[in-house]
């Protein structure tokens, strides 16, 4: 294995440091460090912790839903300054020495998404190698090239409640409205790669949903065909954990989650497997198994449709957060729910246009 020990900061983007009774913000470009004058009162900060203070964030990067220095790309904070980061709308501690995480509908997104979030990005290698370095990402046992990564596989466990979804949205029976995504694996998106890999894709997304009118919601997962993105049958297909999935506008019931009850998941990637397991007080447990380097699906079925290789030819790293899925876009394709929002994070908090999330614990093995 080899590992590029160079810098992987790109860029510090904001950090706020709560020290005795006042708040010192912290913003940087390309490593140039600014003294500026605090945004926040001591009410906005009241109860709210530096996240790293009470989690372990030495091995993750965070992407905001904001633009703290105005040039125009979304803010990130890589290791090791997150470990100090703290953001009293979007990624704080509470007094619970829980990890808050929320993403309004409407506000700055990332180059390829319509979705706002506040989510943590795996680095592998956070002392040295640049995010997209092979030894910052990690790959399946199937790879051709599987040394050159930071490891083969990954293990992500954590336990949360979602606290809020969006509450309004102009096309609703679109499938990601009123969900936000919990946790992810992500694809690489590398030209370089071999022919048939490098579209970025995500082989698993856990979300939950929850409609405006339901008192619970549902837990679900979904794998993304490996196919390019204009191919007619690149799709996420939705797996069941508790109570309906995406599609289905039903009440789940109690075989559904609600908000702010607790569960737990855990992504094992061994070899070319990827394990899930999720578990809830009450819950049966479900568990799937499937071989990423395939077209074989959780049942064991063939999918004709799906890439011959599965993403055997891909690099990947894993996310955890609160990746908002009810997009303020409103446009033809099922991803653009047209959710309300007015890009006023407290506006849009009072009015319940945003998603928020709460994790006791994240770790990575």
């Amino acid at each position: 294995m080899i590992i590029n020990r160079k810098t992987s900061v790109r860029r510090l983007t904001l950090a706020a440091v709560a020290m005795v009774s006042s708040v010192t913000l912290l913003t940087a470009c390309e490593g140039t460090a600014q003294t500026k004058k605090p945004a926040f009162t001591p009410e906005d900060l009241a109860g709210k912790k530096i996240p790293g203070t009470v989690m372990d964030f030495s091995h993750w990067k965070i992407t905001l839903p904001m633009d703290s220095n105005r040039d125009g790309k979304i803010d990130e904070v890589g290791p090791p300054q997150i470990s100090r980061l703290l953001e009293p709308r979007f990624f704080y501690a509470n007094e619970n020495n829980q990890v808050v995480f929320a993403a309004p509908n409407k506000a700055i997104t990332t180059a390829n998404s319509t979705n706002t979030r506040s989510e943590l990005r795996q680095m592998v290698d956070p002392k040295g190698s640049k995010t997209k370095a092979p030894g910052n990402n990690f790959s399946l046992a199937a790879h051709p090239k599987a040394s050159r990564y930071g490891s083969i596989g990954g293990e992500l466990s954590a336990t949360l409640a979602v606290n809020h979804v969006a509450v309004e949205a102009k096309n609703p029976d679109k499938k990601p409205a009123f969900s936000v995504v919990v946790g992810q694996i992500h694809a690489g998106k590398d030209s370089k790669m071999a022919s048939g890999f490098g579209y970025g894709n995500e082989p698993l997304k856990i979300y939950y949903k929850k409609w405006p009118n339901h008192e619970y919601g549902s837990v679900f997962w979904t794998y993304e065909r490996n196919l390019e993105k204009d191919d007619p049958n690149r799709t996420d297909i939705a797996y069941p954990v508790w109570g309906n999935l995406w599609d289905s506008s039903e009440d789940p019931g109690a075989e559904g989650v609600k908000l702010d009850q607790a569960f737990s998941y855990t992504v094992d990637v061994d070899g070319n497997v990827m394990n899930l397991t999720f578990t809830a007080e009450g819950k049966p447990t479900v568990e799937y198994s499937v071989d990423l380097s395939n077209n074989v699906d959780p049942f064991g079925e063939v999918d004709e449709l799906d890439n011959p290789r599965g993403y055997s030819g891909d690099w990947f790293y894993f996310k955890a957060g609160a990746y908002n899925q009810c997009s303020s876009k409103d446009q033809d394709g099922m991803w653009y729910a047209g959710c309300a929002g007015t890009g006023d994070w407290a506006q849009d908090k009072a009015n319940g246009h945003y998603a928020q999330a709460t994790f006791s614990s994240i770790e990575l093995k």
